[in-house]
């Protein structure tokens, strides 16, 4: 993949830069405001509800109790702790449930392209039907708010060999749908530019869940991962990202230890608490050309 999409450069020999007011972290939140299919249609490689027959009541009504109660509860803790987060969205979930959608536009908060529903892939999409997909998420998205998208996540993590070519087609600035790095990273594409934001399956209380880590432990490895970035951000500045689910962290034995977490880290100095299109933004003005220099003279 280095080869393909990214040159290799390890972090210790890039030129340095820095955050805004020297901060150490870059740090964005990032809470999965989902919607899943009731009955999803047919799909190329996977099924959407593995569990057998349709419907899934079982896991459609997990995830729709993090629509109705618990993302409030989440945006409850970070109005609390004053963050700023970048919503990885369905966009389905805004059209469906605008108050949801007024409640983040009302807070200024990011938004994360994935997808119109988290029950359709696109792994294995003609090229054509892939353009057609993204673009109808660009014009959705501006019918809604006016404004266009600035960042991309496929869709259930899913993805082809062109979807990073055909983000930066449609105009998009970043993409997080890779996990290779600690900074941001030019990524190469066939036209337009395009460069990742730091995503994160590691500290992402879904991916967790399914080895047993419940909210406790999920708070312990934030706190950990925190206090290793923070330190050696010093030095180098680094991105970090906490991953979150509404139906996950927005349940009411979890919330505590998410509550917990971000107020030890916002009350940190060196962190600069920001919104994915906000970290985009500062490197490629800032960085971006003294890396894209240090990569030249690698090639």
């Amino acid at each position: 993949m280095d080869r393909e999409f990214f040159t290799f450069s390890p972090i210790k020999a890039r030129p340095l830069f820095k955050w805004p007011g020297g901060a150490r972290i870059a740090l964005w939140v990032v809470p999965n405001i989902e919607h899943y299919e009731y009955l999803p249609g047919p799909v190329r490689v996977r099924n959407p509800w593995p569990r057998m027959p349709h419907p899934d009541v079982l896991g459609y009504s997990l995830r729709e109790y993090g629509n109705r109660v618990g993302v409030w509860r989440m945006l409850d803790v970070m109005d609390k702790h004053k963050i700023r987060c970048t919503v990885s969205l369905n966009l389905a979930n805004f059209e469906m449930h605008p108050e949801i959608m007024h409640a983040c536009e009302a807070r200024g908060y990011d938004t994360l392209c994935h997808g119109i529903f988290n029950t359709s892939y696109l792994w294995e999409m003609p090229e054509d039907e892939e353009r057609a997909y993204i673009a109808e998420c660009v014009a959705r998205f501006r019918k809604l708010t006016g404004r266009q998208l600035r960042g991309w996540f496929s869709p259930g993590v899913s993805y082809t060999p062109r979807t990073l070519d055909l983000v930066a087609e449609s105009g998009f600035t970043y993409s997080a749908d890779l996990y290779h790095d600690d900074q941001p990273t030019p990524l190469k594409v066939r036209s337009g530019s395009l460069v990742t934001v730091p995503y994160t399956m590691d500290l992402n209380d879904a991916v967790l869940y399914r080895y047993d880590t419940e909210g406790e432990e999920l708070a312990r490895m934030i706190l950990d991962h925190f206090e290793t970035v923070w330190r050696e951000g010093a030095e180098i500045p680094r991105v970090m990202c906490i991953a979150l689910h509404p139906y996950m962290m927005g349940q009411p034995h979890r919330i505590r230890h998410l509550d917990r977490a971000l107020g030890q880290i916002m009350a940190r100095e060196g962190v600069w608490q920001a919104t994915g299109a906000e970290i985009a933004d500062w490197y490629i003005a800032n960085a971006l050309p003294t890396f894209q220099a240090h990569l030249g003279q690698i090639a």
